[in-house]
């Protein structure tokens, strides 16, 4: 299964239905193990619904955006639960939209350029000496792989997860917050922009790189780039 917009008819579960207490559903995202992501109407929000046996974290997502939340736009959380078919999280609505939405993917610049300006601001606004979590080579390569990581070039709390679907982008071409924040935590920055950057061409095409890096406002790194597109390629993230 591929992540991306559900297409065709989408199986709306028992709990989703609960929380839309008869407002509109709108499926606006599937991921590769089968989570789905539900816009309600009149501005309710989202839901994520992760099915039994799905692995998907949610609980720390929510745990995560909660930390996140006095420091930098991420969706408040309103509400969480589980019973025997799965888990699901209520998320508030930010402004803007997702960076591979039509609107961008049909003008991809001003897009990857607050791709690259809002993970800057992440990384600057997010408090390194009081997040509790961690997303280091060391912890994601532990008792897998015998790998050295190159040495840290600065440690910044990363949010895990930075592919451009995750970002969210104005009309105005401003970034507007983040989202997808389960595996939020301390590591060198460029587990971030490694991955950021890579994906960038799954979502828009070649050529879209000294964009990006001009946004964040620096140079590549080839080493540490290639390191840790070789962990998130590993499935480790």
């Amino acid at each position: 299964m591929i992540s991306g917009i559900p297409q065709g008819s989408v199986d709306v579960p028992a709990a989703v239905e609960a929380l839309a207490a008869g407002r509109s559903l709108r499926p606006v995202w599937r991921n590769e193990l089968g989570g789905l992501t539900f816009e309600l109407g009149d501005g309710a929000g989202f839901v994520k619904f992760a099915p039994a046996g799905s692995r998907l974290p949610l609980r720390q997502e929510a745990e995560r955006l909660r930390w996140a939340g006095p420091y930098t736009p991420v969706p408040e959380v309103l509400a969480e639960g589980a019973d025997e078919t799965g888990v699901w999280l209520h998320t508030a609505a930010l402004p803007g939209r997702s960076a591979v939405d039509g609107r961008w993917l049909a003008d991809p610049g001003p897009a990857v350029a607050a791709i690259g300006h809002g993970l800057r601001e992440l990384h600057t606004r997010l408090p390194v000496d009081q997040c509790p979590y961690s997303w280091s080579a060391a912890d994601r390569i532990a008792g897998r792989v015998d790998a050295d990581p190159p040495p840290v070039e600065r440690l910044v709390v990363c949010h895990g997860d930075a592919c451009a679907p995750n970002t969210l982008v104005g009309d105005d071409g401003e970034w507007t917050g983040h989202v997808d924040m389960a595996t939020l935590g301390v590591a060198d920055r460029w587990a971030d922009l490694a991955v950021a950057s890579y994906s960038l061409g799954w979502n828009y095409g070649p050529g879209w790189e000294p964009v990006f890096f001009a946004a964040y406002g620096i140079e590549p790194d080839p080493e540490r780039i290639a390191f840790y597109r070789w962990l998130w390629d590993l499935g480790s993230a």
